[in-house]
Formats: C-alpha cells, structure tokens, sequence
C-alpha cells in the first residue's frame, strides 16, 4: 500500500548560510531515500522576538511512502511539523503490523529519552562543578 502525504519540514538556526545548507541538504537525502513528488523551499527568515539571531527555513513536500512503517519512520527521522495523508483515504492494519510499528515509535521515545536525561545529568554536573548547584 502506497501512502500518498505532504509534509512541512522546518530547520532553525544560525547563520542564515548555514540553515540554508542544512534544507538544502535534508531536500536532497529525502529524495535520495523516498519518492519525494514535488519539494518547495520557501525563503529563509530571521526569527524574532526572543529568537533574535535565528533564522528559520522550511519545505513543504509532497512524497511516496510505502506503507505505515514508512510513514512512521518518516517522521522520526524527519520530525516534520505537519503531515498530511492524501491517499488512501481509508487504512486498515493487522494488529501485529500495528504492533510492530508501535513498537518501533517506544524504542526511538525511549532512545529520545536517553539522551535527554543523559543532557540532564552531563548540565547538573557541569553546574555542580561550576558551584552553582
């Protein structure tokens, strides 16, 4: 099964040079990985307010996934900040085929986790060295 999607993937950061380079490049892999059908980049901007500095660029996507393992995979590895599914309008999926999928969105939490409470644990000590804790 063919899923048909559109997708808003964004990248911030700074120089605007460099958030340029990172869409382009993130453009690129996509194509090279899925059946990316139309990618249009839209102009980078400065980020305001308490972002001064910032930039932030974005794509919008319309691609082929292979099926919802796909699909989910995609937007782990993605994270775009909008998806939307075209076709098929209707899925069904056998409970072990949602399991698997499942499954594979708990280990990437769990890894997403991680590395949180390892940056967690690597500031508190930093700051603990610094006598600020």
């Amino acid at each position: 099964m063919t899923i048909s999607a559109r997708a808003i993937i964004e990248v911030a950061g700074f120089p605007k040079e460099h958030v340029d380079e990172i869409i382009k490049k993130v453009i690129d892999k996509l194509k090279e990985e899925r059946e990316v059908i139309n990618a249009e980049l839209f102009e980078t901007v400065a980020l305001k307010d308490k972002m001064e500095g910032f930039y932030s660029a974005f794509t919008e996507l319309k691609l082929n996934l292979k099926d919802i393992d796909d699909l989910i995979r995609f937007c782990l590895e993605y994270m775009p900040s909008s998806i939307e599914i075209i076709e098929p309008e209707e899925m069904s999926l056998k409970t072990q085929e949602l399991a698997l999928v499942l499954n594979d969105l708990l280990g990437k939490l769990h890894d997403y986790d991680l590395a949180i409470k390892n940056l967690q644990a690597s500031n508190f000590l930093m700051k603990k060295k610094l006598g600020q804790v």
